[in-house]
């Protein structure tokens, strides 16, 4: 009896410390009301500072990343999806899928300086090192524009065969577009300007938020339940990993060695990368329903997502329900 018990001991603390170290460290820590109505898409730090961007209906609020405090308003971006910066230009750049546009904006006093014409509903926009380009991704004209970021014009738009949902690139000339649609990856080629592959992501469907680890050279798609780990420099699928449903972000901690997805179902999938083979899902970290996009401060490790509350749905009511006025807010999220 005395060696069951002992037995039975060790395997309670084997479990203890197996859940101990499950626990990926992260959670919220706070709740950052941001004052106005209407829906929201993504969020971005700008790089060196303490300013976070929210995409957020007509406008894009900027708040203090450690307190929460206002720090001003960029007006009249309708239907705003993205933020994009080039510091050593001082510029940022916010992808207006309402008007077709990309507003251009100072960095040390968000005024708007230029308007520039885009392709059909400009959703995700970023910049691109390599060309030193800004790229939005266009869902309905189905192609990507390619802005200079000092003449403020559009000099190549290149067709992608679907709709362009996110893009990210590895530095040295490729950029890989995430194709909603199509459940695909295509590689763009940023010497020729033009797709050089397409690359199938089943099981993963409906690809949204994607980052990639340009140490090991992989891509993590998030798709509708499913993380997609794809070879970037073949487009292999290496590893499927379930997720929480309703994913529309995906993060990537390059020191943590952690990649996270935020699910608007409200939770946060934790995965570790151990090698660029080897992946697994630590936790599930509870959030807030509609936290679907989400951005990561690689200083201080923490994630920022956007989220509001929601009215209940009424019978037979379809779509999406409808949000609280006044609850709109961004969570910290932090690791410990």
């Amino acid at each position: 009896m005395k060696s069951m018990y002992t037995i039975a001991c060790w395997l309670l603390s084997l479990c203890l410390l197996q859940n101990a170290v499950a626990q990926s460290g992260y959670k919220v820590a706070a709740h950052f009301p941001v004052s106005g109505n209407g829906g929201w898409d993504y969020i971005n730090l700008q790089p060196a500072s303490n300013q976070l961007y929210i995409a957020h209906g007509t406008q894009v609020n900027i708040i203090d990343k450690n307190n929460g405090d206002s720090l001003g308003v960029i007006a009249n971006t309708i239907g705003v999806h993205g933020i994009a910066f080039v510091p050593a230009l001082a510029k940022g750049f916010t992808s207006n899928g309402g008007s077709n546009s990309v507003s251009v904006f100072r960095l040390d006093n968000h005024a708007v300086i230029d308007q520039i014409a885009t392709g059909v509903n400009p959703d995700a926009i970023f910049y691109e090192t390599y060309s030193k380009k800004i790229i939005t991704c266009n869902g309905r004209s189905k192609d990507l524009s390619i802005i200079d970021p000092v003449a403020h014009k559009v000099v190549h738009t290149i067709a992608v065969g679907g709709k362009p949902e996110t893009a990210v690139s590895n530095g040295k000339g490729k950029v890989y577009v995430n194709i909603e649609d199509k459940n695909e990856i295509v590689v763009v080629d940023m010497n020729k300007m033009e797709v050089v592959a397409h690359w199938s992501i089943a099981p993963g469907q409906s690809p949204t938020g994607l980052v990639i680890d340009n140490d090991t050279h992989r891509l993590f798609a998030g798709c509708d339940d499913h993380l997609m780990v794809i070879d970037a420099d073949n487009g292999k699928v290496v590893a499927d990993l379930p997720i929480g449903a309703g994913c529309d972000g995906v993060v990537l901690d390059p020191a943590l060695h952690y990649i996270c997805t935020s699910n608007g179902v409200g939770n946060m999938t934790v995965v570790k990368e151990t090698n660029k083979n080897q992946f697994e899902v630590v936790e599930n970290v509870p959030t807030m329903r509609g936290a679907r996009t989400s951005c990561v401060d690689e200083d201080t490790h923490a994630i920022y997502m956007p989220t509001a509350q929601f009215e209940p749905m009424q019978p037979g009511e379809k779509g999406r329900p409808k949000i609280k006025p006044g609850t709109f807010q961004v969570l910290k999220i932090v690791h410990e």
